[in-house]
């Protein structure tokens, strides 16, 4: 009895012994679970933090919603018009894109096709607040715009170099895709990778843009991205989102943006003269008689003409030459001579390389205006500027008339009620023929009043008239 007692309470012992132990780790367990839990949280927000979403933090305050609002004249409809409606003839429209702070004093950069034909542009922040806003200057062949809003110390996108790009690079594109319809002001973001620079978009689309050297990527662009920044994962603007190559008009991976370093020059061009001042040397490349892009890859940067008196002609380049280089730039055909050509400035003096006859010939070209921008304006209709058709504008633009009346400057008014744009020539007026700027203003002055008007104008090449009255 007693030995089983003993035993027994040697059972108990050792019972309360392994109770003891099991206390003991289970308060082990509970420790180590409660340091795991106190880690675990530190440990997944930490991995969450990526190189992008630092990239992202550091530019996104900076990015805005571009509003405008177009309004258009339009035909009254003669139905409405019997019962007393449409008598406004006008008609809104609204926009919507986005662009981001370049300076903290509200200037902001934005596509020149987002901002187009508006009558009023306002621009939302992240956190909602809303400016109203002014175009400081817009370059429709860079397709980029300046607009300024009247605020203060605001954040500011950091701008990169994109002259050193590594394609497969990590590429994040900002933007506000379909714009509040998806309910708020936060921009978005994709990402993806540099999938190529130096892009030349062969097949233009409506408009004057040249999208030219141009970065592309797979991050994924979508209607209201354009104007927004594509960043690096260092969270610099390395471009500025512009346009897509589609098949649906969606993204389907293939977008486009205008590298920064361009963006940047013509931007501080916009600022100080409220225009960019577009570089020329005098020369037509041969354009090959062909409507098949690979022609003009194969074909080089021919040159078919030089304009006497030019930059070029000065510096010695012939008719036959080839250029092969711009600097450090490689030239490979007239695609690449018109990327390198938007990104020289009016005054610089640029080492070029062309090919003659079995050599090389190293030529220093002084960049100048173009020849229309030196010559003198005459101000027709308020809101029309012609210059005088001069030899070296002729040459320059491959004219088929010899005298006439270039026109430089329209209003987005008078391109959409009388049909003329910059580059036309006009070469009569009724029974009147114009041979310089001058006599175009005094034939429209005689005519006013006096019945419709036909204007005769050359455009590319092709003759084209026009008929309107003045009252």
């Amino acid at each position: 009895m007693v030995g089983f007692l003993v035993r027994a309470a040697a059972s108990v012992l050792v019972l309360a012994e392994l109770l003891a132990c099991s206390s003991s780790a289970s308060k082990s367990d509970a420790q180590v679970t409660r340091a795991a839990d106190a880690v675990r949280p530190v440990s997944v927000a930490a991995s969450r933090r990526t190189a992008i979403t630092e990239a992202v933090s550091k530019v996104a305050p900076a990015v805005v919603t571009v509003q405008t609002e177009v309004v258009q004249r339009v035909p009254v409809d003669p139905f409405e018009a019997f019962f007393g409606g449409g008598r406004s003839g006008t008609q809104t429209s609204s926009g919507l894109g986005t662009g981001f702070i370049m300076r903290p004093e509200g200037l902001i950069v934005t596509n020149a096709h987002v901002i187009a034909g508006a009558s009023s542009i306002s621009v939302m922040l992240r956190d909602g607040t809303t400016y109203p806003a002014k175009l400081v200057g817009t370059d429709e062949t860079n397709d980029l715009a300046v607009i300024k809003v009247d605020a203060k110390n605001l954040p500011v996108a950091p701008l990169g170099d994109s002259d050193n790009l590594l394609v497969g690079e990590w590429a994040v594109a900002i933007g506000n895709p379909y714009g509040f319809m998806l309910g708020n002001s936060e921009p978005s973001v994709t990402a993806g990778v540099i999938s190529g620079v130096g892009r030349n978009l062969v097949a233009r689309g409506e408009g004057a843009s040249a999208y030219l050297d141009m970065i592309q990527t797979d991050a994924s662009i979508n209607p209201g991205n354009s104007g927004g920044p594509l960043i690096s994962a260092d969270g610099d603007v390395i471009g500025v989102n512009s346009s897509i190559y589609s098949t649906n008009g969606g993204s389907i991976g293939v977008g486009f943006a205008i590298p920064i370093n361009r963006a940047r020059r013509v931007a501080e061009d916009l600022v100080v003269h409220g225009r960019v001042r577009r570089p020329w040397i005098g020369v037509r490349l041969e354009q090959p008689r062909s409507e098949n892009p690979r022609d003009y890859i194969a074909r080089g940067a021919l040159v078919a003409l030089v304009t006497p008196g030019s930059p070029a002609q000065r510096a010695g380049i012939r008719a036959g030459d080839v250029i092969v280089r711009s600097r450090t730039r490689a030239i490979r055909n007239r695609f690449d001579w018109d990327a390198a050509l938007l990104d020289l400035r009016v005054g610089e003096q640029v080492p070029l390389v062309v090919r003659r006859g079995g050599g090389e010939v190293p030529v220093n070209v002084v960049i100048a205006d173009l020849p229309e921008v030196s010559a003198q304006k005459v101000q027709v209709l308020r809101e029309l500027e012609l210059v005088t058709l001069t030899p070296a504008i002729r040459a320059d633009r491959g004219l088929r008339a010899e005298r006439g009346a270039l026109v430089y400057r329209a209003s987005d008014r008078i391109t959409q009620e009388l049909g003329l744009q910059p580059g036309d020539v006009v070469l009569r007026i009724n029974r009147t023929v114009i041979g310089s700027a001058e006599e175009a203003s005094r034939a429209l002055d005689y005519y006013a009043g006096r019945g419709a008007i036909q204007m005769v104008c050359e455009r590319n090449g092709q003759y084209f008239s026009t008929e309107f009255l003045i009252q």
